[in-house]
């Protein structure tokens, strides 16, 4: 019956339909109603105190984007609306769901097989401590029992009764059953051991004593030798990614260390990581725990870090930093083994370093990072030579590429027990399994066997989508680059047995004989395409073609459009037309794209042309 402030003009318009009162206002004492959005806290004790002497609040927005940009940071309880909500039993979750429509269940409605959070902690709880059995629908909502209690936690709302009798239950329940001991040779596969280990994490980050619950998560945690006062000097130059800094330590199982930072990175996007296994797992079977590193902002001059699950320690530089000669103390960590091209004496200093205690070692060279199992790496003694092939890769992808040889950033390799997809897969680190680590630091076994996998992946690093055709190529242009630095560098074998030549011939007349049809233009059939233009006009006309579209900046967003520029790109950097070898693989060249072309000596004898 009051007025109704309203902060924003969209939702003032809206409601001024409604018949009430409404003007534009920010915040005051003397409104009935406060409209405003989750994006500021600017007034949030006084709203606190206006709802709880009666006044009403319309608040909306989402936390998705805040946590996607403030990473390490915890979305319940540093986002601005949450600070206003949180008070109010609220919170917004960074999670988001599909667009529809959802009834809000009626207390009277519900019965014992209903969702409950509350409800389903003490069957838990009963379940784990005393052996009562769940209903099957009860185990069927452990999962998202196990969400929402990881997003409970974080609301670290400590003073509150509810909160602390929930962290105590939970952390009854671990200590009574023990946190699942997740390995390759013993994979998690129930619900009971999933929220078990998810939970485990989660306790331990914000119980009141999280060394006394320790062993109750971790059974075998060794002491390993340590140094102390470690000095990381930070010379960073970044483009325009996030990039990790390697610091050659390792922190263990829950070992706390404090870190003293310069002021030139404190509150400017830096942040502490632990641990480079970055893949979050959705499996049903696990081998490792489904989130295993940790990341705290830096944001004061002095902070302590830890993860549960231990691992390698970085500085992740924010995009678009240059810092030079400041030193980052970590109080006291385990040394890794850690060799660094340039920086370390290969007959002195790598036979010491490659004993380092750590479990993870990592081999930095000049364009790329190898973190492997230290296992893989104890007997390697000339880390120099081993640098000097993947200097020669990385120079080759770089070429190829029509790209400087210094990347602007290192790609990075990172050999995991298990992965979220894939045997490998490409990103920023590129994921693999442990299991394929030794072909990245055997020099005998890379210049034997080869390097197709990881090479692929560093493709699929290098593509752009204005030369990329989804779905087709999208494991198909990648090979080019495995099929050039197999090629170039000097690899002992083929480059893969897909293409040997009785196998591209077979493949070949298969997609003739199946009327050419461009939805079966992909992987190794699509990879034809290439290698026939690269067998006529060599590498070089490959080179000048990716040089071409570094000036190419507005491009067709549609398949159709893309396949013509290629096309057009293509033909006039090699001074050929090659429309009519293109319409031979089915591409929906334009007849525009022919007139642009006309006046260039036609492909005649292109290799389609037997099959007519």
């Amino acid at each position: 019956r009051g007025t109704v402030g309203v902060l924003q003009h969209k939702a003032l318009d809206n409601l001024k339909k409604s018949g009430l009162r409404c003007e534009k206002s920010d915040f005051r004492n003397d409104l009935s109603v406060f409209v405003c959005s989750a994006y500021s806290d600017k007034h949030a004790e006084e709203i606190h105190n206006f709802v709880a002497e009666g006044g009403g609040l319309l608040i909306g927005g989402h936390a998705w984007y805040w946590a996607q940009s403030h990473k390490g940071g915890n979305p319940l309880t540093e986002f601005a609306g949450n600070k206003i909500l949180n008070k109010m039993g609220l919170s917004l979750l960074p999670e988001t769901i599909g667009g529809g429509r959802f009834k809000a269940p009626v207390p009277s409605q519900t019965g014992k097989d209903s969702y409950h959070f509350c409800h389903l902690l003490q069957r838990f709880a009963a379940h784990v401590t005393e052996g009562e059995d769940l209903t099957k629908n009860e185990e069927q909502c452990l999962k998202k029992f196990g969400k929402d209690c990881a997003s409970f936690l974080k609301m670290q709302a400590h003073d509150r009764c509810s909160y602390a009798q929930v962290l105590s239950t939970l952390t009854h329940v671990l200590k009574k059953s023990g946190m699942p001991q997740v390995c390759d040779t013993c994979p998690v596969k129930s619900p009971k051991d999933h929220l078990l280990l998810n939970m485990g994490s989660e306790v331990f980050k914000v119980c009141p004593n999280p060394d006394s619950l320790l062993p109750y998560l971790i059974n075998e945690n060794p002491l390993l030798p340590v140094v102390y006062n470690h000095r990381v000097t930070l010379n960073v130059n970044t483009a325009d990614r996030e990039e990790w800094v390697s610091t050659g330590l390792y922190l263990s199982q829950g070992m706390k260390t404090y870190m003293a930072m310069p002021g030139e990175i404190v509150n400017k996007g830096w942040m502490v990581q632990i641990g480079c296994q970055t893949d979050y797992l959705k499996a049903e079977e696990l081998k490792r725990a489904p989130n295993v590193h940790e990341q705290f902002p830096i944001d004061s001059e002095m902070m302590q870090v830890w993860n549960l699950w231990g691992g390698l320690i970085y500085l992740v530089a924010p995009p678009k930093t240059q810092v030079g000669g400041v030193q980052v103390i970590v109080q006291v960590a385990v040394p890794a083994p850690y060799y660094k091209s340039g920086e370390d004496d290969v007959i002195a200093d790598w036979a010491m370093l490659r004993t380092a205690p750590s479990p993870w070692a990592e081999l930095e060279f000049e364009n790329i990072i190898l973190t492997v199992p230290s296992d893989t790496i104890r007997n390697l003694e000339r880390p120099d030579l081993l640098a000097a092939l993947w200097d020669s890769i990385m120079k080759g992808i770089a070429d190829l590429a029509a790209k400087p040889h210094k990347f602007p950033r290192k790609e990075r390799f990172v050999a995991d027990v298990q992965i979220s997809h894939g045997w490998m897969h490409a990103g920023y680190p590129v994921m693999m399994h442990k299991a394929s680590a030794e072909a990245l630091v055997n020099l005998e076994q890379a210049k034997t066997k080869g390097l197709w996998g990881p090479i692929h992946e560093l493709g699929h690093n290098q593509q752009r989508d204005p030369w990329e055709f989804r779905p087709h190529t999208t494991e198909c242009t990648c090979n080019i680059w495995s099929v050039y630095i197999h090629e170039e560098v000097g690899f002992s074998i083929q480059a893969h047995g897909d293409v040997a030549s009785a196998k591209r011939k077979s493949r070949l007349e298969e997609f003739v004989k199946g009327g050419r049809q461009l939805s079966k233009w992909e992987v190794w059939v699509a990879l034809e395409t290439y290698l026939q233009l690269q067998e006529r006009f060599g590498w070089d006309a490959f080179k000048k073609v990716f040089a071409a579209y570094h000036k190419i900046s507005n491009y067709p967003k549609d398949n159709g459009g893309k396949m013509n520029l290629y096309a057009e790109t293509f033909s006039k950097t090699v001074g050929m037309n090659l429309c009519g070898f293109f319409k031979a693989w089915s591409w929906p060249i334009e007849k525009a794209t022919e007139e642009k072309l006309a006046n260039l000596p036609t492909w005649v004898d292109h290799p389609m042309v037997q099959f007519g």
